[in-house]
C-alpha cells in the first residue's frame, strides 16, 4: 500500500486534531518536528488557522526584513499517510488551500503518533530544537503541504503555534465545538 508523507504547520500539528481529521487513531503515522525553508506562515483574517505561502510572495506582505526563522516555517513531518487519510485531509483543507510537493527537514527523529504527546501544556517545547545552519539536501524528506491560495485574507502577522494552544483555541478543533 503507498503511504504519504505530510508537512503540517498549524491546527494539524496536534495529534488530537490530526486524529479526529483523519478519523481514525493514527496508529500507523511517525511524526518528527520539522521545518520548511523559503515559506512564511502567516494568520488568516477572522480565523483559528495559518496560511502558508513561498517566501517570494509572503515578504510582500511586510515592511521589514524577516530573520532566518521568520522564514522558515516549523511543524510537524507525518510519515507513513494512507490514500484515505490524504482524502480526508484534502476535504478538511477544502479550496482555500492547495497540496504542493516541498521539501522538509526533520529536526529530530521520527516517533509513533501514540508516543507522542497529545496534552496541550506537552506539545510545546521549552527548548525547540534549533535550525542548523546548513540544511544537507540529502537529509530532506519529500512530503507535500497545503499552500494558502488568497493572498489578501492573510495578515502581515506570522501565526503560532504556541499561542494556538495555549489560547485554548486549540480545545474547539478537537472537542467538538468546533464540527
Amino acid at each position: 500500500m503507498k503511504t504519504y508523507n505530510s508537512f503540517f504547520y498549524g491546527t494539524l500539528m496536534h495529534p488530537k486534531i490530526l486524529k479526529a481529521v483523519i478519523k481514525n487513531d493514527g496508529s500507523h503515522l511517525q511524526l518528527s518536528p520539522a521545518v520548511i525553508l523559503d515559506y512564511t506562515r502567516h494568520k488568516v483574517k477572522g480565523a483559528d488557522y495559518p496560511g502558508v505561502l513561498p517566501f517570494k510572495r509572503g515578504e510582500k506582505l511586510f515592511t521589514h526584513t524577516l530573520s532566518r526563522e521568520e522564514r522558515s516555517v516549523r511543524g510537524t513531518l507525518v510519515k507513513g499517510l494512507t490514500e484515505q487519510d490524504i482524502k480526508y485531509l484534502d476535504e478538511f483543507e477544502g479550496t482555500e488551500y492547495t497540496r504542493e510537493p516541498v521539501e522538509a527537514h526533520p529536526l529530530e527523529p521520527f516517533v509513533d503518533l501514540s508516543s507522542h504527546p497529545d496534552d496541550d501544556q506537552d506539545l510545546i517545547p521549552s527548548h525547540p530544537p534549533p535550525l542548523p545552519e546548513t540544511f544537507e539536501s540529502s537529509a530532506s524528506i519529500h512530503a507535500e503541504t497545503y499552500i494558502y491560495l488568497d493572498e489578501k485574507a492573510l495578515e502581515a502577522e506570522l501565526w503560532s503555534f504556541e499561542d494556538f494552544v495555549k489560547s485554548d483555541r486549540a480545545r474547539k478543533w478537537y472537542d467538538g465545538t468546533r464540527w
